[in-house]
């Protein structure tokens, strides 16, 4: 018998639904299933410290009502990074102690930070790159485009034609073996600050990711097979595990799968998922795309981003995809952790942004929470709204990935809807 479709299933009213139904994720109870996703705001400064703008943005979004809030990705090192939040540093507690308290002041929803490792990548100059090959190139730097295609190592072209970015198989097995322990130090410093629990970002083209995925060339324990593939990640969980204990919320994002640039299918990303579910690991928000290897070439001076090609549309499908259009990643890694004997929840997002589509996911069992990142950001009372039958007056996202453009200038990340306001439209009215 086949599954009924959406149009076919008579859904309860939000006071009844799913939707609005608490969920245990590892110690907590979550109050309703609505899942604010990470996505940088740009909002931090050079120093990666906590500002009055990123308070406003987050207090904002838990006035909304949503059941988990995760904070944009902070890095656990204690390096430059421009306007990104971190937490490489125990400097950073007390700030982020005032924020998680404000924003639990304004709203019921447990607080996460997503913490992230990421390479070291260049802007793109193609004069210096030259100079560096000159050695081993004489002449190049007197060379055509086409010659230097055609002439220097797909890895130097890359270089040249997209700007240096560091490779996992670029690193050396001690630098490796620091990774686990960075995580560990900053899930530490996550718990001292009053979070919730965190999550260990292993999707994009991130570091965790790279090492997951079926383009990781290295040739060692950490390459290859899937068990090879998986190797760190259960480092770090086993590391973040013992510096947090079992009494705290740990989980991770994954991608679903980034077979748009040759990567792991989705079979690959449940093998995992059912893996990091066995480990301890309390949620798994599943994602998709945003890799570097289909990215497009960047302009003269800035740095590749992974959100440009297929796979990052992938990842924030624009108005031309069906709603709910990567459901069936979590409802297959949703499925084998099951298979695997786990109730860890999985969450799922994607152009998830009316109560149809959400509560519909949830009743055919694709996913147990719903996460919402662009919707929020338009309307940060849509889980306010919908819980009271007001659904036709949420500000809907368009979809037209204007906060996408501002990311990738690693400008103030705002929305179409009410960026344009008189006083500037910093954040979200209300």
């Amino acid at each position: 018998m086949r599954p009924l479709t959406l149009a076919e299933r008579v859904l309860p009213t939000p006071a009844d639904s799913l939707l609005f139904s608490p969920v245990r994720v590892g110690p907590l109870t979550l109050p309703n299933r609505i899942w604010l996703p990470a996505m940088v705001t740009w909002l931090s400064n050079d120093a990666g410290e906590v500002t009055p703008d990123i308070t406003a943005r987050y207090v904002r979004y838990a006035r909304g009502g949503a059941g988990a809030l995760v904070l944009e990705a902070m890095g656990i090192r204690d390096i430059a990074s421009g306007p990104l939040m971190r937490i490489g540093h125990d400097r950073a507690v007390a700030p982020l102690r005032e924020l998680v308290a404000r924003m639990k002041d304004n709203g019921p929803g447990r607080v996460f930070p997503q913490l992230i490792d990421f390479l070291k990548i260049s802007r793109r100059d193609p004069a210096r790159a030259l100079q560096r090959l000159e050695a081993r190139y004489p002449g190049c730097t007197s060379w055509s485009e086409a010659e230097l295609e055609a002439r220097l190592s797909p890895r130097d072209w890359r270089d040249y034609a997209w700007g240096w970015r560091q490779q996992i198989e670029d690193l050396s097995l001690a630098e490796i073996a620091q990774i686990p322990g960075w995580f560990a130090q900053a899930a530490r410093r996550a718990r001292e600050a009053g979070f919730d629990g965190v999550e260990l970002h292993f999707a994009h083209a991130y570091t965790m990711a790279s090492f997951l995925s079926a383009t990781n060339a290295r040739t060692d324990a950490y390459g290859g097979t899937r068990e090879n593939r998986l190797r760190l990640a259960l480092e770090v969980v086993a590391a973040v595990r013992a510096a947090v204990g079992a009494d705290y919320a740990v989980g991770c994002r994954l991608l679903g799968s980034d077979d748009v640039v040759g990567g792991s299918p989705l079979e690959d990303s449940a093998w995992f998922a059912a893996r990091l579910a066995a480990a301890g690991l309390d949620f798994i928000s599943v994602s998709r795309g945003g890799r570097f290897e289909d990215a497009k070439r960047p302009p003269l001076g800035q740095a590749a981003y992974p959100y440009t090609g297929p796979s990052g549309t992938a990842c924030m499908p624009t108005r031309e995809f069906p709603d709910g259009t990567n459901l069936h990643l979590p409802a297959g890694i949703r499925a084998a952790v099951r298979a695997a004997g786990f109730s860890t929840p999985v969450v799922g997002a994607g152009k998830i942004n009316t109560f149809a589509v959400a509560e519909g996911a949830l009743q055919a069992g694709q996913l147990d929470i719903v996460g919402m990142a662009r919707g929020l950001l338009a309307d940060p009372d849509w889980p306010k709204k919908v819980r009271a039958g007001e659904e036709e007056s949420v500000n809907r996202c368009k979809y037209t990935n204007v906060c996408e453009a501002l990311d990738r200038k690693h400008l103030p990340v705002r929305c179409q809807l009410w960026m344009k306001r008189p006083d500037g439209g910093m954040h979200p009215p209300g």
